[in-house]
């Protein structure tokens, strides 16, 4: 039999894990090169992973709600045999064997580097037995084994992988730590303060349960949202500045030309097309806006990549990307939005369609409300909420003096990261897309 590994791909810059939602065919079930045979979840999008070549499964490596590294093999195929039981046009029977001679070339790197860590790791003379209530890769628990660490030291251990798990990098660290106290034990410290008090975080009160009361259980992607909320606000210091803003010429332009350009593009006309243009405008007047914090590095964005906070069907959020958008008409904009939203609402987004945001807005105005406080998604440093426009009595100013007129007004909130954004530059940054909204040419061409 000629044995074909099915590696889980690379999904994207920074995802290292996917968990198994669930297999699309059974062991023994044979499988056509493209076709999608496994669907996967992680932190940042669910998707398909296709067969790169024709065979049979002959054993599945990875379950249902198993997490999977990248590079790891999923699933073993045989390919000896053509699925027809003939050579296929063109090819003849022999060169199914080729992947097999080629198959040590098939398996990520990543996938043999974890290999060649777990060979001195696995052997260890004391082994430890741990219940199971904390999850422990193959990897982490040969390193808890070999270190001796005890399941109540793991436990004190915050997890950074998905979903809390404990990573090679969480428990090296923990090593590091533990030998560095033992270490000074010798100057009188002891060693049960200086390691429990790092990772010692303040813990919620038990939440009384009374008759009658429903728990839900958090869903996967909710989990993974309160995670980086959790730590957005524990990373960054939030700083919120707000503004009124006149969109009145933005409304009647947009009720100008929607029809005409439903008509002829076939696309609906949001307002979201105009938020991104004028926020695109903003961060090139002000583009240390558009950057990450690496330390006490910062980061500036050579390109400008607009985060659209999108909400799901389920109640979930997602952040689908437009990529490059200071490169986009307005009629360009309007189609990737369109696209990136319908794709998310009907679960069709690839992990690169939410990866890589420089800078993010969220529209809070479509759920009716006026503004709102949102939190930066990291490593960003900002972002924008959008309230909802609503008519109102408003000052005018003309030639001839002040007068009273019915205007549509619509609320902005910024948030910023105050460790590179100071009020000064948050607030400059608002004002900036405020004019550009209110000043709207009515001569815009779409």
């Amino acid at each position: 039999m000629a044995e074909y590994k099915l590696i889980l791909p690379s999904m994207g810059e920074g995802v290292m894990e996917a968990t198994i939602i669930s297999w699309l065919y059974n062991e023994g079930d044979t499988v056509n090169e493209d076709d999608s045979v496994v669907e996967i979840a992680t932190d940042k999008v669910d998707s398909d992973v296709p067969t790169p070549v024709s065979g049979k499964i002959v054993k599945i490596l990875k379950h249902k709600d198993e997490v999977a590294k990248i590079g790891e093999a999923i699933a073993i195929l045989d390919i000896s045999t053509p699925l027809n039981g003939t050579a296929g046009e063109g090819e003849a029977a022999p060169v199914a064997e080729t992947p097999k001679a080629d198959e040590p070339k098939t398996e990520a790197p990543a996938a043999e580097v974890v290999k060649e860590l777990e060979k001195p790791l696995a052997t260890t003379s004391t082994p430890q037995e741990f219940s199971g209530d904390v999850y422990l890769s193959p990897l982490v628990k040969s390193i808890a084994q070999e270190e001796n660490i005890s399941e109540a030291e793991l436990k004190t251990i915050k997890g950074s992988g998905l979903e809390g798990r404990i990573t090679k990098e969480d428990i090296l660290a923990f090593v590091k730590n533990r030998s560095s106290v033992i270490a000074s034990n010798s100057e009188g410290i002891t060693k049960q303060s200086v390691i429990t008090a790092p990772s010692q975080t303040p813990q919620p009160a038990p939440v009384p349960v009374s008759e009658g009361d429903e728990i839900i259980p958090m869903d996967r992607v909710r989990k993974i949202i309160a995670d980086a909320m959790v730590n957005s606000k524990r990373t960054s210091p939030h700083v919120t500045s707000f503004i009124e803003s006149d969109v009145t010429n933005v409304v009647k332009w947009r009720a100008k030309h929607k029809d005409i350009f439903e008509k002829r593009e076939g696309e609906k006309l949001t307002f979201m097309p105009i938020f991104v243009k004028a926020v695109v405008k903003a961060i090139q007047d002000f583009p240390m806006i558009n950057v990450s914090v690496d330390g006490d590095k910062i980061i500036k964005k050579k390109n400008i990549n607009i985060g659209m906070a999108t909400a799901l069907p389920d109640g979930n959020l997602i952040v689908p990307v437009i990529k490059n958008a200071d490169q986009l008409s307005l009629s360009g904009l309007a189609k990737a939005i369109n696209d990136l939203a319908y794709r998310a609402r009907n679960k069709k987004l690839r992990p690169e369609d939410t990866q890589g945001a420089t800078y993010t807005i969220s529209n809070v105005g479509t759920f009716g409300n006026l503004m709102g406080t949102p939190i930066i998604p990291q490593p960003q440093v900002a972002i924008l909420a959008i309230g909802a426009i609503v008519k109102k009595p408003a000052v005018i100013e003309t030639k001839d003096g002040d007068m009273i007129g019915i205007r549509q007004m619509m609320f902005m909130s910024h948030s910023y990261d105050h460790r590179v954004v100071d009020g000064s530059l948050g607030g400059m940054f608002l004002k900036h897309v405020h004019d550009y909204l209110q000043n709207w040419d009515m001569n815009t061409e779409i």
